[in-house]
């Protein structure tokens, strides 16, 4: 692999680690207020999925820059039908075996949801969502 290439996987791993504190946060918020914890997990997901396109278009990709509010919107709309679907979907379905299937509690099988998901949005981000202007 190339420097650049490792560089963007740090870059993306970066963005995902502060990502993750924003999901964990938001799930252990929420499970606190007695939300279900899939509905939280989904709503935590979209949070850390909005915050990781952010910093992703601005941080790990900014090479690739968008060069208008159209090309943003269109960035954003691939990102949360990739890597939100990714995301959401994969956590909630890994929850859902994690938790009642093998009795993990409930943070512990959101970062192993987590992980199982990365290398899937790094693909999904460096071959669809970021396209070269």
């Amino acid at each position: 692999m190339r420097t650049a290439a490792y560089l963007r996987v740090l870059k993306f791993s970066l963005v995902g680690g502060l990502g993750i504190a924003v999901q964990l946060g938001m799930l252990a918020a929420l499970t606190a207020m007695k939300i279900n914890y899939l509905l939280a997990t989904a709503l935590a997901v979209e949070a850390a999925v909005i915050h990781n396109f952010l910093w992703h278009q601005r941080f790990t990709w900014a090479d690739r820059a968008r060069t208008g509010m159209h090309d943003s919107l269109a960035a954003l709309f691939r990102f949360h039908l990739c890597n939100g679907l990714i995301s959401v979907v994969g956590n909630l379905l890994l929850m859902r075996l994690l938790v009642p299937g093998f009795g993990f509690p409930v943070l512990r099988a959101n970062i192993a949801s987590i992980a199982i998901c990365f290398f899937a949005n790094f693909l999904a981000s460096d071959r669809w969502v970021f396209l070269s202007s």
